[in-house]
């Protein structure tokens, strides 16, 4: 299939790093004009030269600033006003006692992983219905379906996208604009190398470190390997494609066989 997406502009949430950075290079690589977001400017910069490093022939278009906050949204509405594929993969993560979890940190949760996505969602939406086409995605987790016991605000605030998405989809239905989550699960991002090597045997190769590292810890996982941010992000691509034209209101799995489930 060619999933071309000449002359589209994307905007890809926190895509600094990680998963994020790795869905904005396949989408630049798939011909989209991509607006790379961070927080800090020079995150930003940074993030586009390594992109560029990849993909010489990418458009991208910087787009420094907190969506996690009214100001900041705003802010990326205004450098980028029209959005043909909003990827809303802002997120934040931390193990913490169910007990211990303040309130200030369940509202800081909802917040970053939740309200951030659904305020850009309203406002690019309107314009996509508009003009008849558009793609919006949410990147939720595994845990949003199986919480983790330390982690349930993280767990919540993923199984609330869910919801957003399937609620977003009905308000989009019959105008040409999908809306999905993506349900990603163990991903090799920054740091994780460090975490495994904590929990297995130091002197192994990486490949058999994370194995050995699945079978023990994530024995769930049918893939039986961490998922590479960049798997993610070719079902990410195709989702924003042509090709996925029938497919919304859906919460789609790329987690390697995590969930323990014929659904999600």
């Amino acid at each position: 299939m060619q999933l071309a997406l000449t002359g589209k502009t994307a905007l890809v949430t926190g895509s600094t790093q990680g998963i994020g950075a790795a869905i904005a290079a396949s989408l630049a690589r798939s011909g989209a004009r991509v607006a790379i977001n961070g927080r800090k400017a020079e995150t930003v910069e940074a993030a586009m030269r390594g992109i560029l490093d990849e993909v010489p022939e990418a458009q991208l278009i910087p787009a420094a600033a907190d969506v996690a906050t009214e100001q900041g949204a705003a802010q990326v509405v205004e450098a980028v006003p029209d959005v043909d594929v909003l990827i809303n993969n802002l997120g934040i993560f931390g193990a913490q006692s169910p007990l211990d979890i303040t309130d200030d940190e369940w509202r800081r949760y909802f917040e970053v992983n939740v309200l951030a996505a659904i305020r850009l969602t309203r406002a690019y939406l309107p314009g996509m219905v508009e003009r008849g086409w558009g793609r919006i995605q949410y990147i939720a987790s595994d845990s949003a379906v199986v919480i983790p016991a330390e982690m349930i605000h993280y767990g919540m605030s993923k199984t609330a996208l869910l919801a957003v998405s399937r609620g977003f989809a009905k308000e989009a239905a019959g105008t040409g604009v999908t809306i999905n989550s993506v349900i990603a699960g163990p991903t090799h991002t920054g740091g994780v190398e460090g975490f495994v090597y904590e929990l297995v045997d130091k002197n192994l190769p990486w490949d058999e470190a994370q194995r050995a590292f699945m079978r023990e810890y994530r024995p769930q996982s049918l893939l039986q390997r961490l998922i590479e941010p960049e798997e993610i992000a070719n079902l990410v691509v195709y989702l924003s494609s042509e090709q996925a034209s029938a497919t919304t209101g859906a919460a789609v799995r790329v987690d390697g066989g995590y969930v323990d489930s014929i659904l999600p």
